[in-house]
Order: C-alpha cells, then structure tokens, then sequence
C-alpha cells in the first residue's frame, strides 16, 4: 500500500487528531474532481461564449481586450501557470498580475483608453485584496469586463459581481472547495477552468488532453507518494523547484506548496531554468532537494538537461528530481524520474497541474516529518485559510 493511501485509510478519528481529515483526500480526489469540472463547463459552455463574444474576445485581433489574471498566492500562480496558453489560444495580450499588487498600484496598472477584461482567481472568494480591486474596478472603471473563477458560492466576491454588467462567475463543484489551509485540488481545478477557457472555441480538442490529464495523474498518485514519503526521511532541509514556460508556474506553486504545508521549516525557492545559473545556484547544496520541470519540447528541454547534467557535476546537491513527460534520456541526469502514463499525449502549456503534484505530496509528507498537522500546518498562525483583513486606503 502506498503512503497516501495509507493516509486516507486512517479512522476519522485518527484523522482528526493529526490534522489530516482533508489534506490527503483533497490530493487524491484531483482527477475525479477533474472530470467532474470538465463536466460542468461543457453545461455551461454557451453562456460562458457568449460573456467572452462580449468581452470582445471573438472581435479582430486588433480590437481584442488585454487579459488580466488575477490572484493572491496560489491564485495568482494559477494565472502565471496560464498566461502563456491563453495568449497563444486568445491571439492578445494576457498578463498574469497579483491582487497583491493591483491594490497597491491601481492607477500604474490600466492604461487609459484600452479595453480590458480582468479573471480573478480564488478559493473563497473572500482575499480581502481581491476583494478590493475588484470593488474598486467596478466604480471606477466600469469598462472593464469581469470573470470571476471560484470555488465557493457564498463567497463576497460572487456576491459582489452579482447584477453588474459586464460580469460573470464560474463557481465551482463545493468538492474542489479545500477545507486544508493549502489549496491543492481547487488550484488544478482552477487551472483546468482556465485551460478549458483558452480552448473554449474547440473544446473537443481539451477533451482527450483533460482524459491524459486525469489519467496521468491517477498513474503517478501511488509512486509519487511513495518517492515524496522516502525523500523527506532523507531530511532536506531546501527544496528547490525548476520550470520554463508555464511550468514555471507549477514551480512557484511548487515552492509554495513545501513553505505553507512545513510551516517554513522547510525552505523553498523557485526559479525558471536558466535564470538559476545568474546567482541563485549559490543556494544550492547537499541539503537542497532539486526539482525540474522538464519540458518535452526542443530546445527548452535540452537546456533543462544540460542544467541537471552541470548541478551533477558539480555535485551541488545530493538529490536530483526530473519530473517528464517522457523518461527517456533522463536516466544519468536525474536520481529520480517521475515520467506518468499518457504524459505524452499532454502538451507543457497543459502541464501545471499534473506536474505540481509531487510537490503537493511532498509538502504534506514533509509536514508530518516535522511533526504539524498537514490541515493547519501553522503552529503560530502566521498564516491561515483565508488571509485576515486589511485596511485599504
């Protein structure tokens, strides 16, 4: 039996008291859950066509709006996990931009003129800076379209798009609504959500796409369970996550991942593969974990190799850790290679939320190492669920 599932068939009590009543089962629920998002898209699939034909993005390419995507934390990795696919399916400009940072530089942000459509991201729907802008959009630039992409009905952002025009909500299924501190099954979903958005005008090309997703992911469960639960036993005490393209994304989310779910016992950094060799290499060492995103397209993926194959020889770290879509010329480059059924039939921009995975897993094995309860992982209450109000100004 593999260590997640050894998890999930614990008692409820048990569960209970080692503060993993959710975390496991919000893991291992993702490819079900990912069917069932597809699902409820395709019912919704003409009213969501008919918001974008609004939004302008059927018009000419010269008239199309630019994108925003916005979040805070794991939301606004989500965004940075899609813009380049959405770029590329929409044909304009897609930024992802942090709520974090809207807030703070509201008027930097909008050039006077453009049309804009904005996608926010959240959990809950309550990140009181999302919140924020999201008010603060509505009264003074009533121009801008709104989509909202949430996991939770009762939300105060659902309610607060509610009657503008101009704006529309996808909430999704109550299931991907993490009760966990981390969000791990609603950042997939979410992601898939925005996926299922860049292909909306031929969704029978997401289909088989989404089905390798879901099983890919139900292939890699158990033996990834298994590397992540032996890898922190090894006690790490840095990870380090690699990714190009919109697997950069993953490697952010990645990061984040290991730093909530330990508590921060467990450093982590992300970086995007070349970008690694001017200066943050000189974090690496013995006790860094080192994983890579690796892509399956040339020439991104042989400047990926040729990273790994330069950390090894210079013996910067004791553990490599290739995650593919193809395990082939990854054996002398990596200690370990995570290369899931059907990966192949998925493309990288696709990628995101199958390769975080492991580090979903690995945060969670990583935060029983050290003794915390992996559902509300910190002791201290530096963070929470939901992040605590703010004054706006």
């Amino acid at each position: 039996m593999d260590p997640l599932t050894s998890l999930l068939r614990l008692s409820p009590s048990e569960k209970l008291e080692r503060g993993l009543l959710h975390t496991p089962q919000e893991i291992a629920q993702q490819p079900e859950t990912w069917r069932r998002t597809f699902d409820q898209l395709q019912t919704r699939h003409n009213e969501i066509a008919a918001f974008f034909a609004s939004a302008g993005l059927t018009d000419a390419e010269e008239l199309r709006p630019t994108v925003f995507l916005i979040g805070a934390g794991t939301s606004d990795y989500i965004g940075r996990s899609l813009h380049h696919l959405l770029r590329r399916k929409w044909q304009c400009e897609v930024i992802p931009v942090a709520s974090t940072s809207l807030l703070t530089d509201f008027s930097d942000s909008l050039i006077p003129g453009r049309r804009y459509l904005w996608i926010s991201f959240s959990r809950s729907g309550n990140s009181p800076e999302g919140i924020a802008v999201l008010e603060r959009a509505l009264e003074e630039c009533p121009q801008v379209s709104h989509l909202l992409v949430t996991c939770d009905r009762a939300g105060r952002m659902t309610k607060i798009i509610e009657g503008h025009a101009r704006s529309h909500a996808i909430v999704l299924d109550d299931a991907t609504n993490d009760r966990s501190l981390a969000m791990t099954s609603s950042f997939t979903n979410m992601v898939l959500t925005g996926q299922y958005l860049a292909y909306l005008s031929h969704s029978n090309e997401y289909q088989p796409i989404l089905s390798a997703l879901a099983s890919a992911a139900e292939s890699i469960l158990p033996g990834a369970a298994e590397l992540a639960a032996h890898l922190v036993r090894e006690n790490y005490h840095r990870v380090c996550f690699l990714g190009s393209g919109g697997l950069a994304g993953a490697a952010m989310e990645s990061a984040l991942k290991v730093l909530e779910l330990t508590a921060g016992r467990v450093q982590s950094m992300s970086q995007a593969t070349l970008a690694l060799r001017h200066g943050p290499m000189a974090a690496l060492d013995r006790d860094t974990l080192l994983v890579s995103f690796i892509s399956s397209q040339a020439p991104r993926r042989n400047y990926e190799l040729d990273l790994l194959r330069e950390i090894g020889g210079k013996e910067l770290v004791r553990t490599r850790v290739a995650i593919s879509a193809d395990a082939q010329e990854l054996g002398i480059e990596a200690e370990h290679v995570l290369a899931p059924a059907s990966a192949a039939a998925i493309p990288d921009a696709c990628r995101p939320m199958l390769d975080v995975i492991f580090a979903q897993l690995l945060g969670l094995f990583a935060s029983i190492h050290a003794g915390l309860k992996p559902d509300a992982p910190s002791p201290n209450g530096a963070i929470s669920r939901v992040v605590p109000e703010l004054s706006i100004y």
